[in-house]
């Protein structure tokens, strides 16, 4: 019975993965959990008839010279249930037979160097597992001091230190930042946090193993924790700037929306600084020739305060996955964007413009959706950005009244449906109930409810209504007797509006 205090031996996988063995290749997919308790050195043949098991046999190079010896000594070790076989890559035959190695489940390792000098450092590190998982973590910390807060020449200590895993830097929503994309296609990949101050992710250090023996992912995350503290400051330093940058973008935005108006400005004096203001725009990207097309984004869920971290670096690194062209700023009470047409082309037509757009932005925010729920608005076209700072004022009303995640609202079409969905549904509840009482007390399934919401929605049109609610206008008209008799009447302008938003209230709240 093994002690419960010692450290668990060292495995086969481990043997390589630690790195006691100099440029060591592993042939064999299986057996590489096995553990392995001693070493035994073989420089004759005879000796293979006498093994034990969990036993790292290394053959001599003058004896791994002959490969039907190197195949012998597989077939000895599965015979006696010796751990793995070790012979110098240089005395290995053209072909090994890492066929035979997979068959039997006996891995054969080819090491560079003397056979003498690989089996010290096997019984090193077999006699004291701890000191090579030591040695793994005490050689990434002295290649990541050297890295500094750098994420590529991080990300490359810990390749060095880890050389059959892949790692990747993404941000908290996937977004590739850095390393090798085959680290997010793992089925089961080492995922690690990189804190902000506020303990919220900054990014998310990825990692995927080939070696998928047990014990080795824990081995991987203790070195993955090393690197956390350079790539905080990197992460940091980075949403610092680009923190600098949204205030830097959302103050240059105004000043281009709303030219300077001081009269004791020279003419001359304000062209130069509109200039000034055009050229920073078009440094960073900005479309600035109409017609322009803008968007604006708002959450559509409120959270509240110190429940998560700011949307705002979230929603960038969304819409550059997502989104559909454009700048993201963060502007007054809300993000907006917007885009001109191609370069070259002709002016498009702006409906069909308005509703590509909108159907456009109405796909990229059901897919942002699932972490970062946004309503939207659509506006425009302006003609540049004289009138862009409309468009944006028209496009974030049209935000503000897209009450439903993943719902987009078009400036030039908010009508009272869109209005009343905008209304605070909490307050006017109970004064909706006590409207419509009547008629809630025999609207058993709701149809009476929405029916009068759609036709008022119509102007008391029942045709126009029926095709909405997918009925034949007769049963509209069947409805509407009812709900006349019940003291209702859709066309009193008296009792109209009253009706209308206390439909809305209802609607909305279930």
């Amino acid at each position: 019975m093994r002690r419960p205090d010692l450290p668990a031996p060292m495995t086969v996988a481990e043997l390589v993965q630690y790195g006691p063995l100099p440029g060591v290749r592993i042939l064999g997919s299986t057996g590489r959990d096995t553990q392995v308790l001693d070493v035994r050195i073989v420089d004759r043949r005879e000796a293979l008839d006498d093994l034990r098991p969990h036993t790292a046999v290394v053959l001599t190079e003058a004896l791994a010279r002959s490969g039907w010896i190197v195949e012998m000594a597989l077939r000895k070790a599965w015979e006696q249930a010796a751990a793995c076989v070790v012979v110098p890559e240089t005395a290995a035959v053209v072909h090994p037979p890492g066929a035979l190695a997979d068959r039997l489940g006996v891995p054969l390792l080819l090491i560079g160097g003397d056979a003498l000098e690989g089996a010290v450092r096997i019984a090193s590190a077999v006699s004291r597992p701890d000191a090579g998982r030591t040695a793994l973590l005490a050689d990434a910390a002295q290649r990541l001091a050297a890295a500094g807060p750098h994420v590529e020449r991080v990300l490359a200590a810990l390749h060095a230190a880890l050389p059959s895993t892949s790692l990747a830097l993404t941000d908290p929503v996937g977004g590739m930042l850095a390393g090798r994309r085959a680290a997010l296609d793992s089925a089961h990949p080492v995922r690690l946090d990189v804190p902000g101050p506020d303990g919220h992710p900054l990014a998310v250090l990825v990692a995927d193993s080939r070696s998928k023996e047990a014990g080795w992912a824990s081995t991987v995350e203790a070195v993955l924790r090393l690197a956390v503290p350079p790539l905080t400051a990197w992460a940091a330093t980075r949403r610092l700037a680009e923190e600098q940058l949204d205030r830097r973008s959302e103050l240059l935005l105004h000043q281009l929306t709303h030219p300077s108006e001081d009269v004791d400005v020279a003419e001359d004096e304000d062209e130069q600084a509109r200039a000034h203001v055009r050229a920073e725009a078009a440094a960073l990207g900005w479309p600035l020739a109409g017609p322009l097309i803008a968007f604006a984004l708002r959450p559509a869920v409120v959270a509240e305060a110190g429940t998560g971290p700011a949307p705002g670096p979230a929603l960038r690194a969304l819409w550059a996955r997502y989104g559909i062209g454009g700048p993201l700023i963060a502007y007054e009470d809300c993000w907006v964007s917007w885009r001109s047409a191609a370069v070259g082309s002709p002016a498009p037509d702006p409906e069909v413009w308005l509703r590509q757009g909108e159907a456009q932005l109405r796909t990229a925010l059901r897919a942002i959706g699932d972490q970062l729920p946004l309503a939207g608005g659509v506006a425009g076209p302006a003609g540049g950005t004289g009138t862009l700072g409309v468009a944006l004022a028209d496009a974030r009303a049209a935000a503000a009244v897209a009450a439903v995640p993943g719902s987009v609202v078009r400036a030039d079409r908010m009508g009272p449906a869109q209005l009343l969905s905008a209304l605070p549904t909490k307050a006017l509840r109970r004064p909706a109930e006590v409207v419509l009482g009547p008629l809630l007390a025999a609207d058993r399934d709701g149809t009476l409810l929405r029916t009068l919401a759609v036709v008022l929605d119509q102007g008391a049109a029942p045709s126009a209504a029926a095709e909405i609610l997918g009925v034949h206008r007769n049963t509209v008209a069947a409805r509407l007797e009812r709900i006349r008799s019940l003291g209702f009447d859709p066309e009193d302008p008296a009792q109209r509006l009253p009706l209308h938003l206390a439909c809305r209230v209802l609607l909305a709240e279930s």
